[in-house]
């Protein structure tokens, strides 16, 4: 198995820098000829959903196709791909940030009962309660 930073991944999904896009392209080709899996840790899609929204003004529903693609390709290895998916849907159907529906997934199976925020758009979802 092979990880990829934030970096890489972002250059081989938008390619928009040719030679570095060309090379992260050939690192997950080269993964994929030899069938090792490509990790991609909760920390690299928080940041690259991040770099898509802020850097590239990329649309949620952009964003969401991003993440689904991944999710989707048998190469590609999430960290804790349930709690990722479930991120995915809420972060489909709400109105907050994927990192904030991501953290109230990790908290609530560490045995979290609520996540306290000061965030307004999660102020009506489940698992969190707005200071």
């Amino acid at each position: 198995m092979i990880a990829l930073d934030t970096n890489v991944l972002v250059r081989y999904l938008v390619a928009d820098e040719p030679r570095q896009a060309r090379r992260a392209h050939d690192i997950v080709e080269k993964a994929r000829s030899v069938r090792e899996p490509v990790y991609l840790s909760q920390i690299v899609l928080c940041e690259l959903v991040w770099v898509l929204a802020g850097a590239y003004k990329a649309k949620r529903q952009d964003i969401l196709s991003a993440l689904n693609g991944l999710a989707d390709d048998p190469d590609f290895v999430f960290e804790n791909p349930e709690r990722v998916r479930r991120a995915t849907d809420r972060f489909s159907q709400g109105s907050a940030d994927f990192s904030d529906y991501l953290l109230g997934e990790a908290a609530s199976p560490a045995g979290a009962s609520v996540t306290f925020t000061f965030d307004r758009a999660l102020r009506d979802e489940p698992g969190f309660s707005r200071v």
